[in-house]
């Protein structure tokens, strides 16, 4: 990697103050993904439309991440990673703003697009940023901050969405939740000139043919899953769905294509020689489609089935928030060490327990037994995601890390889009007849997508022992 040092201070303290700049992005992006959740509704009973409008505030962000995520390392590599970077947190702050003002439904889901484009340009660029400015155990140090703070930005996001919500600051009132990201990209944008400069010795090109049928066939597939009833679907969803999934095919058989003739495809396709990165990756997919549907739920539920406000539907969200804290340090400092795979497999079982008690909870009145399940189902997300990211890349080469990290990343995004289009979807349609029913009926259909997760991660087992040494 070839690292431009003389354009910009190295000194230990702006290698730190660096850090945070690069910290306090990566925790941006992932608030926003998750705080608009709890401010959908809001938006939607200000804004009009129609109501799954309340689903595309979210999957709008996610989709376009997921699928330029790719695309965004590659711009790095070969324009240089800080300056993509801030171009990158610009049109972040540009389209937080524009998100504030927008006049309608439709601008709101454009713009939060344009959002969601400008975060998969600043994510992959704080790996290589961080490589660049440490050496030795301080790289180790550097990197290892990066999960807490996650983790940190995870429990916030909901919460956050609904405190900032309620308190109409100035009469704001939803738009505060787009208006927070603005002075936190302006001091990183004020930070950013202090990077280390950094770009890969030799320029990929770009792949925009790729690019375009990633986005196409997502998009075909999404699409119809929000805007229709699951039961009553009409012909052309099935048709919209299977021309996606063609166009998905005719990405991958592109890929192979171009790597081929000697040109670098967005995805190596070495990683698929083996049944185990595959299998992370279908993993990946229901696991997230499962988790960020089931938060959506609780959402909706409680706003749009309780007449709850949005403080309230944010706390409610709180001992989700607060058990995947706890059980992500614990399983990350001792459970994971000694047991290895197992705890992945011991976090979807108390997801699921955890799952099936928030079903049993929801017909009661008191909020205790629906409040200790969700503590129970975060307990069981923390487990479950220490351990997964670790075994997924336990088999990929180093040749294949970036490509793999990347992949792994973007359908991350595109299960979390699906999962907010299906659960939010079975929510929305069947509470015209019945709150408590929908509710239950979307917990149902996450359960289905845990015990298909459990199916999947069958295929990626790691030996402990292979797993612990990269810990």
């Amino acid at each position: 990697m070839l690292t431009e040092v003389a354009s910009a201070p190295t000194g230990h303290r702006w290698r730190w103050l660096g850090l945070v700049a690069l910290l306090v992005a990566e925790a941006m992006n992932l608030l926003d993904a998750t705080i608009v959740q709890v401010a959908g509704p809001v938006i939607h009973a200000d804004l009009g439309g129609a109501v799954s409008g309340i689903q595309w505030f979210s999957a709008a962000y996610t989709l376009a991440f997921a699928v330029l995520l790719i695309t965004g390392g590659r711009l790095g590599d070969i324009f240089g990673r800080r300056r993509v970077f801030q171009l990158g947190v610009t049109g972040f702050l540009l389209a937080s703003l524009a998100c504030a003002l927008a006049p309608s439904a439709e601008t709101l889901i454009g713009v939060r697009a344009v959002q969601g484009a400008a975060a998969a340009v600043i994510i992959p660029q704080t790996f290589g940023l961080i490589r660049a400015m440490f050496t030795g155990t301080e790289t180790a140090k550097a990197l290892g901050s990066i999960g807490p703070v996650m983790g940190l930005a995870a429990v916030c996001g909901p919460v956050l969405g609904g405190v900032l919500t309620h308190a109409d600051l100035f009469g704001s009132s939803w738009r505060a939740v787009f208006l927070v990201n603005v002075p936190l990209a302006a001091a990183v944008l004020a930070i950013a000139p202090k990077l280390t400069e950094d770009r890969a010795p030799q320029r990929p090109g770009l792949d925009p043919t790729g690019t375009a049928l990633a986005m196409l066939g997502a998009a075909l597939i999404v699409y119809p899953l929000i805007e229709s009833d699951p039961t009553h679907r009409p012909s052309w969803n099935w048709i919209a769905i299977a021309t996606g999934l063609a166009v998905l095919v005719g990405f991958a058989l592109q890929q192979r294509h171009r790597a081929r003739s000697g040109r670098r495809p967005l995805v190596e396709p070495s990683l698929f020689t083996q049944r185990m990165f595959p299998a992370a990756l279908i993993t990946s997919t229901l696991f997230f489609a499962a988790m960020n549907g089931l938060m959506l739920a609780v959402v909706l539920h409680a706003e749009i089935g309780l007449g709850a406000d949005t403080r309230t539907a944010g706390l409610t969200l709180l001992p989700w928030s607060i058990g995947l804290a706890a059980s992500s340090w614990i399983a990350g400092a001792h459970l994971v060490p000694r047991f290895g795979p197992r705890i992945l497999y011991a976090g979807l079982a108390v997801l699921l327990a955890g799952t099936v008690a928030a079903i049993a909870a929801y017909p009661g009145t008191h909020p205790v037994p629906l409040l200790g399940a969700l503590a129970v189902a975060g307990l069981g997300v923390g487990l479950f995601t220490t351990p997964f990211f670790t075994i997924a890349l336990a088999a990929v080469g180093p040749q294949e890390t970036g490509s793999a990290a990347g992949l792994l990343n973007a359908v991350q995004q595109l299960g979390a889009t699906l999962g907010v289009a299906i659960l939010g979807s079975v929510y929305l349609n069947g509470a015209r007849t019945g709150a408590v029913h929908a509710v239950q009926h979307a917990f149902w259909v996450g359960a289905v997508l845990l015990v298909a997760t459990a199916g999947s991660a069958a295929f990626m087992t790691v030996p402990t022992r292979a797993l612990t040494r990269r810990l």
